[in-house]
């Protein structure tokens, strides 16, 4: 893969993905988030929205030093699709939550991207320790995520 693809397309997928969110968060952060009964150990928004950029920046590094370090490799192929699948079930969030109301099925999703980011840990590991590494914190905050939906389904 040429040297320029590979250190541009993961950031501006993420980037992409990113800007999906926000526009379906958009949809419903004003009005009817604030209408919900949430936990106590809900994050302020400035905090999400700073572990967000994070995860996206590493998520973004780690596709760019799998693709270093596995081009032409077995699997290669359905590890990048991983990541693809991973950035829309994440994108589709946003939409299911804030714009759609749908709480049960954003407990699911998010529980989706959970599972897909930990099927992309234990597929880049043997091409790359680092690139997993990248992602153990987008799988720790997804898990919180989605402890924190289901907390959230239940009280509304």
């Amino acid at each position: 893969m040429n040297k320029l693809l590979v250190y541009l397309l993961p950031p501006v997928f993420y980037l992409l993905v990113a800007l999906a969110g926000s526009h379906f968060t958009a949809a419903g952060i004003a009005i009817w988030y604030p209408s919900l009964q949430k936990p106590s150990f809900t994050p302020p928004g400035g905090i999400i929205g700073i572990v967000w950029t994070l995860i996206y920046i590493f998520s973004a590094a780690s596709l760019i030093q799998f693709l270093r370090a596995a081009k032409d490799k077995p699997l290669f192929a359905l590890i990048i699709g991983l990541y693809i699948l991973n950035g829309i079930i994440n994108a589709a969030w946003s939409y299911i939550f804030f714009s759609r109301h749908l709480l049960m099925t954003a407990v699911i999703d998010s529980t989706l991207i959970a599972f897909t980011v930990l099927i992309m840990i234990i597929s880049v590991w043997q091409y790359s320790k680092l690139s997993a590494f990248l992602l153990v914190p987008y799988f720790l905050w997804a898990s919180f995520a989605t402890f924190l939906s289901y907390t959230i389904f239940k009280l509304n």
